[in-house]
């Protein structure tokens, strides 16, 4: 049986966020390979993203904070305003990541300016969030109420944590942790789970994260909820105990990871997610900049559970 390649749909694009508007209009952005602005690019179709041009919204800082590792921008459009989320930390305390906010000013998000919002704010009298290293913020709305998901590291350990929004910019509640790095595939390298992406399907809810190191060890993790659950609580979040997507040397896909969710053109599900092409990586992963964005149709079997195939 032969095997198809995998053939990336932007090279040198890491952390890949496709957003499908209302009008049809796909968005992109992802870390760029400098990690020193957040792009984005509009096309009518998800190969169109290919060939258009990307439009900087915005640059780091000098010196400072949000001066070093733009990481991970997601666009969202949320309560009738267009904002993005991404990590940032300062040159002078490179590991100090911390998620932020821009908002567009208008309604073009191409076209008309964005602005910073500063630092995500935690909720009244909360201590936690956003203490320590936290990046790979995205937010989902579920029956009409805003939900945020983010990595946070706890003695080095990233786990991932949600809260419910106040403002595009604030938390309403505290943080719950939903889950942490406890099996074997998600400490390799590194103790990780970060780079949360949620879908929903029929009556349940999923939750896609990232594992381990960001070399050919990343893979992907999934948790599950139903849709009457409560959120803010951990038992109500069921992980899978093996990863989805893992390297496959076959397809030519290394480290697979950092995924987000759309739709085609015919309204099929699609896994957007970046991999290399090659195993072996000379220096710090982090800094290879051939982490690519991939595309994957997602299939659902019979009873209704993702299946996240090369």
């Amino acid at each position: 049986m032969s095997v198809t390649v995998v053939k990336p749909l932007i090279e040198q694009r890491a952390d890949p966020y496709i957003y499908k508007h209302t009008d049809g209009t796909y968005y992109f952005t992802a870390s760029v390979p400098e990690y020193d602005r957040v792009e984005l690019r509009a096309a009518d179709t998800i190969k169109g993203l290919a060939e258009a041009k990307a439009k900087i919204l915005w640059r780091k800082h000098e010196k400072g904070i949000m001066s070093q590792h733009i990481w991970a921008p997601e666009i969202h459009y949320v309560d009738g305003g267009w904002y993005i989320y991404f990590a940032a930390s300062d040159v002078d305390d490179i590991w100090a990541l911390r998620p932020y906010v821009l908002r567009c000013t208008g309604s073009n998000p191409m076209e008309d300016p964005w602005e910073e919002m500063g630092q995500m704010q935690p909720s009244e009298g909360d201590t936690f969030a956003f203490t320590d290293f936290s990046l790979d913020m995205t937010v989902f709305q579920h029956k009409n109420v805003w939900y945020t998901v983010w990595a946070q590291k706890v003695n080095n350990i990233s786990n991932l944590y949600i809260a419910e929004l106040d403002a595009p910019n604030k938390l309403k509640t505290k943080p719950v942790l939903i889950t942490e790095p406890d099996h074997d595939w998600e400490q390799v390298d590194f103790w990780v789970n970060e780079g949360p992406a949620v879908i929903r399907h029929g009556d349940k809810l999923f939750l896609t994260f990232s594992a381990s190191g960001t070399g050919a060890c990343y893979c992907m993790g999934l948790l599950t909820a139903q849709v009457d659950a409560d959120l803010l609580k951990r038992e109500s979040w069921v992980k899978t105990p093996v990863p989805v997507l893992v390297t496959s040397p076959e397809h030519q896909a290394y480290g697979p990871g950092h995924n987000s969710f759309t739709v085609d053109e015919n309204g099929e599900d699609l896994v957007i997610y970046h991999a290399r092409p090659y195993e072996k990586i000379v220096g710090d992963p982090l800094y290879d900049p051939n982490r690519h964005t991939c595309v994957m149709k997602l299939i659902w079997d019979e009873n209704g559970n993702p299946v996240f195939r090369f």
